[in-house]
């Protein structure tokens, strides 16, 4: 009894010391892009601007209810979320299962079993022995291999590494989902902004051929006149009817996003978004690391070296304890009696001396991996310094070509007035009508797709810089 109260000691002994580690430590790679963001405008940012800015829920910046709606049930029902949320939870569970081999494993084990021999055999059965034979026993018994050079520690710091992984994984998806519900709504509330304009220029494109045919009927004109305008009215028709679908089409997309397949959707107006403050120059290329993808990265470089670790001990001697103690009888009464004891305890050493190259090979592909993990990680920080800049650019020059588009807008009114007021009174023919006409349209439609784009890349720059995420 006393040499298994021994063992037990020394179980607990090597579950607290497990000896050394080997393999290399994580170090964060040094990043060579700026310290800072392109220049917005020529103020200089603090913190409390930069969290007033980024906000974790920015879509809320745009003051819609309907958009926040939407958002909030993309990210409650949408698929890909319950996919990632999945990942997560499996990842989690993997954690606990490398964990659990810091632990010895204890495991109870009963029998009981009836046999008989046979009485003709080669093993004689003395004369007055029952040939048939019955045994009882129980026993607990405990096997641990001694983690001394890190093995089972290193292949938990992989996985702790991987289920944040997948954590940062989910939040990628989220920030992705939400900003792709916003960018489709913007879109929508697009195309309705373009639809009304449309319709009021198919009012007038009618009003206008009205006054052809009327003019026509005077004989103050040709009917060259009056097929212009017809087929003016008849663009306009068609132009309406594919910015109708192109709004369907977007509404389907967002039911899909949101799970809510018979989402229907009123139709609203772009102009009465407001545009989101931005972010003030200076911002800090460290800003980066509140990037989920970013994180999730460098979780990536952090298991492969760990890795490395766990290839590399396997190169080393496994120790393994074994223990075993219970008692046997050929009769169940007998248990009790201290007679029936049974015991066992060892210890196992396995050194591997030969086998072709197979676990240096292992450890070169861990080194390889942790290679890959690395480069990917700096293709994630360029790509995002990338889109920083190329968002905070985008802001920057959509609102002074908006600016352009709207006097171009009130410029080209002015000169539709002008020409409808003179072909009225006989000054010129339809087509310089059509022609103010033609510049109008776009002209309108240029402005409501300028401020599309405007709110659109501030929905680009608040996803690239991380949408105010932060880690738990």
């Amino acid at each position: 009894m006393r040499s298994q109260l021994r063992l037990f000691h020394l179980l607990i002994a090597a579950t607290v010391f497990q000896g050394c580690m080997v393999g290399p430590d994580y170090k964060r790679p040094d990043s060579s892009i700026p310290t800072e963001f392109a220049i917005v405008n020529n103020a200089t940012a603090t913190q409390n601007e930069i969290a007033a800015h980024i906000s974790s829920t920015w879509w809320e910046l745009y003051q819609d209810p309907v958009l926040n709606d939407l958002v909030a049930k993309a990210l409650e029902n949408n698929t890909d979320i319950k996919m990632a949320v999945a990942r997560v939870e499996e990842a989690d569970a993997y954690l606990q299962e490398v964990g659990a081999a810091l632990f010895p494993t204890i495991d109870l084990q009963s029998n009981a079993t009836r046999s008989r021999i046979s009485e003709v055999s080669v093993i004689p059965v003395f004369e007055g022995l029952d040939p048939v034979r019955q045994i009882y026993g129980i026993s607990l018994g405990t096997a641990f291999e001694l983690d001394f050079w890190g093995k089972v520690r290193r292949a938990k710091e992989a996985a702790y590494a991987q289920a944040l992984a997948t954590h940062y994984a989910r939040d990628t998806v989220y920030l992705s989902l939400s900003g792709l519900v916003a960018t489709n709504y913007l879109l929508l509330r697009s195309l309705d902004a373009q639809l009304s304009v449309s319709r009021n220029i198919l009012g007038n494109l009618e009003e206008s051929l009205g006054i052809t045919k009327r003019r026509l009927e005077g004989g103050f004109t040709s009917g060259l006149d009056v097929y212009q305008a017809e087929t003016a009215r008849s663009n306009k028709v068609a132009q309406i009817t594919e910015l109708t679908r192109q709004r369907a089409i977007s509404e389907h997309q967002l039911a899909v996003l949101t799970g809510a397949l018979d989402l229907k959707l009123e139709e609203g107006d772009i102009k009465t978004l407001p545009i989101p403050p931005t972010p003030p120059a200076g911002l800090p290329s460290s800003l980066l690391e509140s990037r989920p993808d970013v994180r999730q990265a460098e979780e990536q470089i952090i298991a492969a070296t760990a890795n490395i670790g766990v290839a590399k001990a396997a190169l080393f001697p496994s120790i393994t304890l074994t223990s075993r103690f219970g008692r046997e009888s050929i009769t169940l009464g007998n248990l009790i009696k201290s007679a029936a004891d049974i015991w066992t305890a060892g210890i196992h050493l396995n050194l591997p001396i030969f086998d072709a190259g197979r676990l240096l090979a292992r450890l070169d592909q861990a080194s390889a991996q942790q290679k890959q993990a690395l480069a990917s990680y700096e293709s994630s920080i360029r790509a995002a310094f990338r889109e920083v800049n190329d968002a905070l650019v985008t802001v920057r020059q959509s609102s002074e070509q908006e600016a352009a588009l709207q006097a171009s807008e009130e410029s080209s009114r002015k000169a539709l007035q002008i020409a409808e007021n003179r072909y009225k009174s006989g000054f010129s023919g339809y087509l310089e009508v059509l022609v103010s006409q033609r510049a109008h349209n776009d002209a309108a439609l240029a402005v409501i797709q300028s401020r599309q784009n405007r709110l659109v890349a501030t929905v680009d720059l608040f996803k690239a810089l991380g949408g105010g995420w932060e880690a738990e």
